[in-house]
């Protein structure tokens, strides 16, 4: 039995994007069509427009095409595990936009003299973004984290990750300079290699999420500040930042 298949005009009335958008994503091998006419007319089945709703659903969510494209396409990908993750993602996005209304008319009410940079904290929602990325293993970051820890065994992981905290050590025994010194800039680049060469190649973009990470997330934040003393994981964020502004300069 042939599957009824709908034309490129019909799924724009039918999701409201653009003909435009759906050639793309033929292009770069998001969303194939169908099947292709002799006329070269572009047609979609209920397999590729439930593929489509995958895409506009995570399109929703802020994913990169090229994210979304590796999730959809991995051999362990779960439609139904994905759509729990995207109405978490949604709930976690509507409660943020609920405070921020709240916010904004507290400011209408009283003036702007209220202070609250709180609502605008979007960290459980970034690191239940991570989690679902990890998920899905979607970056090349996270494969080849695997494949070395696939190599690893328990003895040497644990040696690893007792090296980290060393670096971590040494680094909050410098808290008494400044982020932006020679000294700590060199103890940055040695972190980024460590982990490069023990984890995944640690780009500028991820060292710098990294530093982000070591204070939004309590683990890391609590786990630093334990191997270097208070404030440690704030004082490498810093040293981060400057490391990687210097990088893209």
């Amino acid at each position: 039995m042939t599957k009824k298949t709908i034309s490129v005009h019909e799924v724009v009335k039918l999701t409201g994007i653009t003909a435009r958008t759906l050639h793309y994503y033929d292009e770069i091998g998001l969303l194939k069509p169908t099947k292709v006419t002799e006329a070269g007319y572009r047609m979609y089945d209920d397999t590729a427009l439930s593929r489509l709703q995958n895409i506009l659903l995570f399109r929703e969510l802020q994913f990169p095409l090229k994210e979304i494209k590796v999730i959809l396409d991995s051999p362990h990908f779960d439609p139904s595990e994905a759509i729990a993750q995207q109405i978490e993602l949604l709930e976690l996005q509507y409660k943020h936009i609920g405070e921020l209304i709240t916010f904004a008319r507290k400011i209408q009410n009283k003036g702007a003299t209220t202070m609250n940079f709180d609502v605008f904290d979007k960290s459980e929602i970034k690191k239940y973004e991570a989690e679902v990325k990890e998920k899905w293993g979607n970056t090349k970051a996270y494969q080849e984290y695997k494949q070395k820890d696939i190599a690893r065994n328990e003895g040497s992981y644990s040696k690893i990750a007792n090296e980290l905290m060393t670096m971590f050590s040494e680094l909050g025994e410098s808290k008494y300079l400044t982020p932006n010194s020679d000294e700590v800039q060199n103890k940055i680049s040695a972190l980024q290699k460590f982990i490069t060469d023990n984890y995944y190649v640690c780009t500028n973009e991820i060292l710098s999420g990294l530093g982000e990470m070591y204070v939004c997330d309590e683990r890391f934040k609590n786990n630093i500040d334990k191997a270097g003393g208070d404030g440690t994981a704030d004082f490498v964020k810093q040293a981060i930042a400057v490391y990687c502004g210097k990088k893209q300069v």
